[in-house]
């Protein structure tokens, strides 16, 4: 690690520790534009594989300037920094376990073009909550969901839906999202610190999303992005994954599908919730 690499960890571990002694303030971007710009590093937050997909690539840029209202920053109330990002989208649900979208990637491209056609939009989702890592269990988490639930409400919809990305799925890559979302501790709670947070917020769980958020490139991208050697075809697992990689060589290609699994709000469950202190 060179003198820039400490540089850049110190500032993140300055912010995270920071996180846990401040009051926060939600801001939309609609309400302050120039938030984007002071936005949270999305290679802080995300392992580099995760910014290669093609939702991210080509239609996650869009969202603050096409629906600047349903994304905010939580901010530090007395400086104004940034201290955590989120992002959420309007879309269209039926109701229904059935009727919910494919996931991640058919959310966003969902609500893009409701926006773009008029389409009526009645449910909210609730996209990403981009929290550094020392900001974790710190209740900025549910903070954040709290504000989703009142953008939801703000804006007269009917629901809140999450595509949740377990936290702790990468740990057992090879175990099925629909496997992995029923596991329970000894306390009867979810298994999954993410997961159980939602449930604790009122949520119940919908169906898995198992094909959720996919990555697609050449075998050599793939290596770059992993920082390991893929010498054949087949499936591997690698750090970060929530499932394996699937290799081509022949074709030069490898594919990853990312589970998740849907956590369906009450909106009034979700903005009573009070956080432990």
């Amino acid at each position: 690690m060179n003198s820039d690499d400490h540089e850049v960890r110190r500032a993140i571990d300055t912010r995270a520790r920071t996180v846990k002694l401040m009051a926060h303030k939600a801001i939309t971007l609609a309400e302050k534009p120039e938030l984007k710009n002071q936005s949270i590093p999305d290679a802080e937050i995300w392992p580099e594989f995760n910014l290669h997909g093609a939702t991210y690539l080509l239609s996650w840029s869009r969202l603050p300037d096409e629906l600047p209202e349903y994304q905010f920053a939580m901010c530090d109330a007395e400086t104004g920094e940034v201290i955590a990002d989120a992002h959420t989208v309007p879309c269209w649900w039926d109701g229904t376990p059935e009727g919910l979208p494919g996931g991640f990637d058919a959310a966003i491209a969902d609500a893009l073009n409701r926006r773009e056609t008029g389409q009526p939009v009645n449910t909210l989702c609730a996209i990403a909550a981009e929290i550094p890592k020392g900001g974790r269990g710190t209740g900025l988490a549910a903070e954040i969901l709290k504000t989703m639930g009142a953008i939801a409400s703000r804006h007269g919809l009917e629901h809140m839906i999450a595509p949740v990305r377990p936290t702790w799925k990468d740990r057992y890559p090879i175990t099925p999202i629909e496997r992995y979302m029923t596991w329970r501790r000894d306390d009867g709670s979810l298994f999954d610190p993410w997961l159980r947070l939602h449930e604790r917020m009122g949520a119940r769980m919908g169906p898995a999303a198992p094909a959720s958020y996919r990555i697609d490139g050449t075998v050599r991208e793939w290596e770059s992005w992993l920082g390991m050697a893929l010498p054949e075809s087949g499936e591997f697992v690698f750090p970060g994954g929530l499932s394996p990689l699937a290799v081509d060589r022949a074709s030069d290609r490898a594919t990853y599908v990312e589970p998740n699994v849907w956590m369906i709000h009450s909106l009034s469950s979700v903005q009573n919730y009070e956080i432990p202190q």
